[in-house]
């Protein structure tokens, strides 16, 4: 039996591809998120389609909670070989209006919660050799005009996550690697179809960028790629 896929931020987008197509493959897959009542839906799914799911509702800035869901987890669906961290928060969008505490907050899921989701389930990823995947984003840049359109659209908090977000999976992957254990980070610089962005102009589909993470953990080279 494949390891477990856990899944942290799940949606109808991207995340939502990744559990259909690392579930075609053989893995249980766990999918996370706040909402009970759209996670229970969204397994509901999945099952239909013949692949083994369940929901973990839990509060993924959340530390202790995340230490607790990857022990939930591991005992429902078996040791956990894949994490893919797909979750993320908005707020602080003007930093110099935002109260600190709601910066903290969006770091807390883009960042803490991803470091004690990989802290936990560390002896299972190295049991496996499996794999840390990560979804970033374009905000992360360091580019004038790319901060520029991150002020402009009140998204400075989340600019500050996806950049911390992107040093850390640098840094996991080069402590990781002699582990055997590859962190690999997909890009996502535009909008994605069937998410809560998309209104009409998206061009991304996420499938495609879920057939991307499937690569990249296959080939376990390249650490970040941009799509």
């Amino acid at each position: 039996m494949k390891p477990t896929i856990l899944i942290c931020g799940h949606g109808p987008g991207i995340s939502d591809a990744v559990a259909r197509r690392f579930g075609r493959e053989g893995h249980p897959v766990a999918i996370v998120a706040r909402s009970a009542e759209r996670l229970a839906a969204a397994a509901a799914a999945l099952t239909a389609d013949g692949i083994t799911a369940r929901a973990f509702p839990c509060d993924l800035g959340d530390p202790v909670a995340v230490r607790a869901l990857v022990a939930d987890v591991r005992g429902a669906l078996g040791p956990i070989g894949v994490v893919h961290w797909n979750a993320y928060r908005g707020g602080a969008g003007d930093l110099l209006t935002a109260d600190v505490a709601e910066l903290r907050g969006v770091l807390d899921v883009g960042v803490i919660g991803m470091v004690a989701a990989v802290q936990a389930a560390l002896a299972d990823l190295t049991a496996a050799r499996g794999a840390v995947l990560v979804t970033g984003g374009g905000l992360a840049f360091y580019d004038p005009k790319v901060d520029a359109m991150a002020t402009s659209w009140g998204s400075m908090g989340l600019a500050i996550a996806k950049a911390a977000q992107h040093k850390t999976a640098g840094l996991l992957h080069a402590k990781l690697a002699p582990a055997g254990v590859y962190v690999g980070e997909v890009i996502v610089t535009g909008l994605v179809k069937g998410t809560a962005f998309d209104r009409g102009q998206a061009t991304l589909e996420p499938a495609a960028i879920a057939e991307r993470f499937w690569q990249l953990a296959q080939a376990r080279t390249e650490t970040s790629v941009t799509i």
